[in-house]
């Protein structure tokens, strides 16, 4: 069979075709694919969000809140269907003892990141439906006193997404074999 340019169209188009949907779907994941690391409601943006696994009937979500807006606002609440209940704690020394303390609302100045991580501020999910297992999502709710409310959807994982990052950038440099530590 002689193949000319006729032939060959079609098998073209339909390469092209399969390539770029491929291209498509690589570059913008498939539906609920990969978690949402960042969003924002309003003025308002999340960003570095994560849930650390947990088989207990608690856990705790981390991240980090930026207010845009002109104004001060605060973190009202928190839903999510992982849990009963969802608080906002901060966490103090009383002496030698560590205290959680629930905070009715978590004040968001303008311009100044505030961070909820491990030893400090963090979100409590209270009375968990399921283990949260590293790689799963948790859907948090969140409501602001004037931002209105957003929905993200946090990663489990084990280390903060800073940390995850350092991590697999090591791993990167890593020379099979070798002693990679000094």
């Amino acid at each position: 069979m002689r193949f000319t340019p006729a032939h060959l169209r079609p098998a073209l188009v339909s390469g092209f075709l399969a390539g770029g949907l491929l291209f498509a779907v690589l570059v913008a994941g498939f539906p609920g694919m990969a978690p949402k690391a960042q969003a924002a409601a309003g003025d308002v943006e999340v960003s570095d969000a994560w849930v650390r696994p947990s088989a207990a009937k608690t856990g705790a979500a981390y991240l980090t809140l930026t207010n845009h807006s002109g104004n001060a606002d605060a973190l009202t609440g928190a839903t999510s269907p992982a849990a009963a209940k969802v608080q906002v704690h901060s966490m103090e020394m009383d002496g030698t003892i560590m205290r959680m303390r629930r905070l009715d609302e978590l004040p968001l100045p303008v311009g100044t990141p505030v961070a909820l991580a491990p030893g400090g501020l963090h979100i409590m999910l209270i009375g968990l439906t399921r283990p949260l297992k590293a790689g799963d999502t948790v859907e948090l709710h969140l409501s602001f006193e004037n931002a209105g409310s957003l929905d993200v959807r946090l990663p489990v994982q084990s280390l903060s997404p800073a940390a995850k990052a350092k991590s697999d950038m090591h791993d990167m440099h890593a020379t099979p074999g070798a002693d990679n530590h000094p």
